[in-house]
């Protein structure tokens, strides 16, 4: 009797299509949980943060290489480290370091990254190399 029982099995229609809504859910439940699927929603959001890191990252790379070119950036650095942590980026904003050429304004968390950058430096003269521009 038993041997037989999977071979005399009818599912109904009713069965059948309940068990594709739960194997097609349970399939998207791990998908977008578990395995990474993402919406192209989502996606595009994500492309656009990771533009937006970037931009700031290079903005802030400026930002130190503009700070560490003035005459009198080792005492601009002493000054800076003098500052609480929350301040630094308000002192790098207002000495001008942040904005770039041909911007209205700079972009959102470059002034903190410069600072936070700015800040592991000890000294700003032993710290500059020969210019990537200078060829040498």
């Amino acid at each position: 009797m038993y041997p037989n029982r999977w071979n005399d099995f009818r599912p109904s229609k009713k069965l059948w299509l309940w068990s594709m809504v739960g194997a097609s859910a349970g399939t998207m439940l791990i998908g977008f949980l578990f395995a990474g699927w993402t919406t192209a929603g989502r996606a595009s959001w994500m492309a656009e943060d990771a533009a937006q890191d970037a931009r700031a990252e290079l903005a802030a790379a400026l930002c130190v290489e503009k700070f560490k070119s003035e005459a009198n950036a080792d005492s601009n650095l002493a000054t800076l480290k003098d500052l609480s942590t929350w301040k630094r980026s308000e002192y790098v904003e207002d000495g001008g370091w942040v904005k770039l050429r041909g911007m209205k304004k700079s972009l959102p968390g470059v002034a903190s990254l410069c600072a936070k950058e700015l800040a592991t430096l000890d000294r700003i003269s032993a710290s500059n190399g020969p210019s990537p521009t200078s060829g040498g």
